[in-house]
C-alpha cells in the first residue's frame, strides 16, 4: 500500500470507495437487542 491512512481524526482521512462500499454493505442493527453482529 503506497497511501498513508491517518486515523487521528475523521476530518483528515476521507473514506476510499472501498471503505464506502464496506460501510454500505455492513450488517448492522441495534446492539441493545443483540441485532448488530459487529459489537
Amino acid at each position: 500500500m503506497d497511501r498513508t491512512v491517518d486515523l487521528r481524526s475523521d476530518t483528515i482521512t476521507k473514506p476510499t470507495d472501498a471503505m464506502w462500499d464496506a460501510m454500505h454493505h455492513a450488517d448492522v442493527g441495534d446492539d441493545v437487542y443483540g441485532e448488530d453482529p459487529t459489537v
